[in-house]
C-alpha cells in the first residue's frame, strides 16, 4: 500500500436550529469506486486554482487575515473561497451578499448556474460580477483542520470551515457528486438515522459538535477558537481486521505511528493477545491471554533482540500459560537467552519457570520480600542490581533501574539504543498503577517517579506491562506525578478530626473511579495514607484515619 501526496481541499459545515436541536447538512458521495464513495459528507472539495482569484469578490476577510487565521505565509483566502464554492456547486446554497450587503436569497439563484460552474463553463469570479455578489468568507468559521492518514490511496489536506445555513435559500444536491442530502442533528447522524453513514473524520467532527444545543452556540465556540492544530491520523486494524483511522486521542496512536508510518496495514487498533506484532527491528511484543480489570487487555511480554548474534531476551513472561510460552517460542526470531523479569506479581513472572524449562535460558530478576499476591516460586540464577549493564551484543543493552513503589523489586530495563523503557507495572498505558501495601509503597512509587524523570531524559518511549507503546515520557512522568498530588489533595480535603475508615473516605478521593475498580483503588487509598502517616501528617486510630492535628 502507498500513500499519495496531499491535495488541499475546504469543507463548509452549514448549521441551522430546529425542534431537535442544531441540524447539520450532510450530502451523500456518488459511488466512484474510492474510499469515500456512498458516504455522507460535508459540502466540500479541492481547491481550485481559480480560488486564489476571487479575493476582489470576497467579503468580510482579505488574504491577509485569511492566511493570519490559517496560520499561512500565502494562499489562505484560497481556502475559503473553495469551501463557499463547493458548497453552492454541490448543494445550491451560496454564503455571499448583494450589492446592498444583504444575504443572498434563493430566488436570485439560477439553478443552470451551477450547471455551468460544475461544467467549467462559467466562473464563480464572473458570475458575481455579473451579479453583483460578494462571498461572504467572514461568516466562515475555522474549526477544524485534519489530514487523511498515509496509506490511502486519495489523501487529503481538509480545512472545515463552520457557518450559518442561509435562511432563505433551499438545499439541493447537485445529482453529480452528491446524490442525496439531509438535515440531521450531529447524534442522529452519529447514530446512522435514516441510513446515514458516516466515517473517519466526519463521525468525529459530527461527535464534536453533538454536545452543543443550538447553532448559536456552535458557531459562537468555533469563533472563540485560537490556533487550530492539524490532526493527523494513522491507519491501524480492528479486531476484524478493517482499516480505519486513530485520531491523535486514541491510545494506540502513537504506536501506529511508529510502527507503520507509511500505512501499510501493519498496526493495530487494539492490543490482540497472541498475536505478535514487532515494534521495531530490535523489540517484538506478544500480550498473554489474561485481559481483565487489573490487566486490561493482558500481560505484554517483550522479546527484545541482539541483531548480530540473533539471540533474543524476553521482558516479563507472563503469567503461567503454557500457550503464551509457546508462542512466545514460536514468535522468537532466534534463539531465547535471558529471561528478564520486571516484577513478581503473578501476571508477569510465574512464566519465567515454563519458558525456562523449554529453553535453557538464563532468569534474572530480584526475588520478593513478601508472599502476599507475589510469585513466591520466582527463583533467578542471578539478581539483578540498579544500574547494571546487560549487554545482549554489541548493539543491543539494556541498562537496569530499580523503580520500587507498585513492588518493592520492581525493575525497568532501558533498551539504550533505541532510548525505549519497558516500565513493567511502574507506568501503564491507559490506567494508574495500583500500590498495595505492604509491599507497594507510595512515597518510593514518587521517588521512581521524579528519579526516572531527572535522570533519563533521553527517554523517547514506555513500554508498559499492559496496553500500547507511551510516546513523550516526560509528559508522562509530569501527569502521573500531578495525578497523585490531586488525589492526596482530596484525601486531605476528606479528612477531618473525627476518625474516618477507609470505606468512609473512599467514595469522597475515589468519586471519578468506577464502583467496579473501588476494592483496588482502596488498596492505593491505603498507600496514600501510610505515606502521610510517615510524613506526620495524619494519624491512625484503631483502624481509622484523621489530620494530626486535630489531635493537638
Amino acid at each position: 500500500m502507498t500513500s499519495s501526496s496531499l491535495r488541499p481541499s475546504s469543507a463548509l459545515v452549514l448549521v441551522r436550529d430546529s425542534a431537535d436541536g442544531p441540524q447539520i447538512l450532510l450530502m451523500r458521495r456518488a459511488e466512484r469506486g474510492d474510499q469515500n464513495s456512498g458516504a455522507w459528507v460535508f459540502p466540500g472539495g479541492l481547491l481550485d486554482a481559480a480560488d486564489a482569484a476571487l479575493g476582489p469578490v470576497c467579503a468580510g476577510l482579505d488574504e491577509a487575515a485569511c492566511n493570519a487565521r490559517l496560520g499561512l505565509p500565502e494562499g489562505g483566502l484560497a481556502w475559503y473561497a473553495a469551501a463557499v464554492r463547493e458548497c453552492f456547486e454541490e448543494a445550491g446554497l451560496l454564503l455571499a451578499v448583494d450589492a446592498e450587503g444583504r444575504p443572498v436569497t434563493g430566488a436570485a439563484l439560477q439553478a443552470a448556474w451551477r450547471t455551468r460552474l460544475h461544467g467549467r463553463e462559467l466562473g464563480l469570479d464572473t458570475l458575481c460580477r455579473e451579479q453583483g455578489f460578494r462571498l461572504a468568507l467572514g461568516d466562515l468559521k475555522l474549526f477544524a483542520h485534519i489530514v487523511t492518514p498515509p496509506g490511502l490511496p486519495k489523501r487529503f489536506d481538509t480545512r472545515f470551515f463552520l457557518a450559518a445555513a442561509p435562511e432563505a435559500q433551499e438545499a439541493t444536491h447537485d445529482g453529480i457528486e452528491m446524490t442525496a442530502h439531509a438535515w440531521l442533528t450531529a447524534a442522529q447522524a452519529v447514530q446512522g438515522e435514516r441510513e446515514v453513514r458516516v466515517v473517519g473524520p466526519v463521525r468525529r467532527l459530527l461527535a464534536q459538535l453533538s454536545r452543543f444545543t443550538s447553532a448559536q452556540e456552535m458557531l459562537d465556540w468555533a469563533a472563540g477558537l485560537g490556533e487550530v492544530p492539524c490532526i493527523r491520523p494513522q491507519l491501524a486494524r480492528d479486531a476484524a481486521g478493517r482499516l480505519g483511522p486513530l485520531f491523535p486521542d486514541h491510545p494506540g496512536w502513537a504506536e501506529a505511528r511508529r510502527v507503520d508510518p507509511r500505512g501499510e496495514g501493519i498496526a493495530r487498533a487494539q492490543v490482540t493477545p497472541g498475536e505478535a506484532l514487532r515494534l521495531s527491528e530490535r523489540v517484538i511484543r506478544l500480550t498473554a491471554a489474561n485481559p481483565g480489570v487489573m490487566t486490561g487487555p493482558g500481560t505484554n511480554s517483550y522479546l527484545v533482540g541482539a541483531l548480530k548474534t540473533n539471540e533474543w531476551a524476553v521482558i516479563d513472561p507472563g503469567p503461567a500459560d503454557a500457550g503464551h510460552v509457546q508462542a512466545l517460542q514460536a514468535a522468537a526470531p532466534g534463539p531465547i537467552r535471558w529471561i528478564l523479569v520486571t516484577h513478581t506479581h503473578l501476571d508477569h513472572s510465574p512464566g519465567a519457570a515454563l519458558l525456562a524449562r523449554a529453553t535453557g535460558a538464563r532468569v534474572l530478576g530480584r526475588r520478593t520480600p513478601h508472599a502476599q499476591w507475589q510469585d513466591e516460586a520466582f527463583n533467578p540464577v542471578r539478581e539483578l542490581h540498579d544500574g547494571e549493564r546487560l549487554a545482549l551484543d554489541a548493539g543491543s543493552t539494556l541498562h537496569v533501574v530499580h523503580t520500587p513503589g507498585h513492588a518493592s523489586n520492581h525493575l525497568c530495563y532501558l533498551l539504550e539504543e533505541e532510548a525505549t523503557l519497558f516500565t513493567g507495572d511502574h507506568v501503564m498505558q491507559g490506567s494508574t498503577v495500583v500500590i498495595n501495601p505492604p509491599d507497594g509503597d507510595m512515597a518510593a512509587y514518587l521517588a521512581s517517579l521524579q528519579r526516572l524523570r531527572d535522570e533519563f531524559p533521553e527517554l523517547q518511549w514506555l513500554a508498559p506491562g499492559h496496553g500500547f507503546l507511551i510516546a513523550q515520557p516526560p509528559r508522562v512522568w509530569e501527569l502521573l506525578l500531578r495525578h497523585r498530588q490531586q488525589r492526596e489533595a482530596k484525601l486531605l480535603a476528606a479528612l477531618t478530626d473525627e476518625a474516618l475508615s477507609l470505606d468512609e473516605l473512599l467514595p469522597h478521593v475515589y468519586d471519578d473511579v468506577p464502583p467496579t475498580k473501588h476494592r483496588a483503588a482502596e488498596r492505593s487509598l491505603l498507600a496514600q495514607l501510610l505515606k502521610l502517616r510517615a510524613e506526620g501528617r495524619v494519624r491512625e486510630v484503631e483502624g481509622a484515619w484523621r489530620l494530626a492535628q486535630a489531635n493537638a
